[in-house]
């Protein structure tokens, strides 16, 4: 599936001040980048450009003059999600995980999960269901029990404080899924996506928790806001929390404007699938 992608970016700022973004695709297996376009007014050249080997996030970072400063992208990208049967998706006992993966089981900045292991295990683990179904229980229990509400949370809310006020946008629903999912042994990482079907058009926040399918263990997807449809994510960054892959990341004094972020696809639409989705290999 085809897709364009797009945001704009508008700062005033006050002094000559660096900026770092992460807003550009991905270069995953299954989620190729046709082309791509960065421009930026005033023009600043070419940005300092840096590849994070461990999640592979495209970091550009520009020291911009005082003034209106303006940044766009633009991208066509080729989707080409693996699909599979959910119950043959299972978890990956921690002796056998990748090494790599380990440091997803462990408590970040906003994902508090040696906090809630308590409540974690009571509520899902036992004798429920396990692997691809156990992350999506997990998601349905946050759907029924947390309130979709923009102005109820900020940059500071954590995972924690989450479960405690049962509301908050994406990012939290993406906080609190990954720290119950790390307090049963399930790796998981935060997503930011431009996604499909959105509505109103912005960055999204899912997650990936890392899970063993018939090619191996892998990461895959999950949208526990329910707003977008998996199969139309088109991936961004990936890390710990929502402080690992920030779109814009200001060191110094500036005021933003709201982003403006689109993204075009293909017709008949993507559905909300129920199938397990990677943009991994293999």
């Amino acid at each position: 599936m085809d897709f364009t992608i797009g945001c704009t970016l508008r700062y005033q700022v006050e002094a000559p001040t660096p900026f770092v973004f992460n807003l550009e695709a991905a270069r995953l297996p299954r989620q190729r980048i046709v082309s791509e376009t960065l421009t930026t007014s005033p023009d600043l050249g070419q940005p300092d450009r840096f590849d994070a080997p461990e999640s592979g996030n495209r970091f550009i970072r520009y020291v911009v003059p005082a003034g209106e400063f303006q940044i766009d992208y633009r991208a066509q990208i080729a989707l080409d999600p693996l699909m599979l049967d959910p119950t043959g998706v299972t978890e990956i006992p921690g002796g056998s995980l990748p090494m790599e993966v380990l440091t997803y089981l462990n408590a970040s900045r906003y994902c508090q999960s040696d906090r809630l292991n308590r409540f974690a295990n009571r509520q899902f683990g036992g004798g429920g269901p396990t692997g691809h179904q156990r992350v999506t229980a997990i998601c349905n229990w946050i759907r029924d029990n947390v309130d979709y509400q923009a102005g109820t949370s900020d940059a500071l809310t954590s995972a924690y404080d989450t479960l405690g006020d049962r509301a908050g946008v994406c990012r939290d629903f993406a906080h609190l899924a990954i720290t119950l999912c790390r307090a049963v042994g399930i790796p998981a990482r935060y997503i930011s996506a431009y996604a499909w079907q959105l509505s109103p058009p912005d960055f999204h926040a899912v997650f990936e928790a890392f899970l063993h399918g018939p090619g191996g263990g892998a990461w895959y997807l999950f949208d526990p806001t329910r707003m977008a449809a998996l199969d139309g994510l088109v991936r961004i960054g990936a890390g710990r929390d929502a402080a690992d892959v920030a779109f814009c990341s200001i060191y110094g004094g500036a005021q933003a404007q709201p982003p403006s972020v689109w993204i075009n696809g293909p017709t008949p639409n993507p559905i909300r699938t129920t199938q397990a989705v990677s943009t991994q290999a293999p």
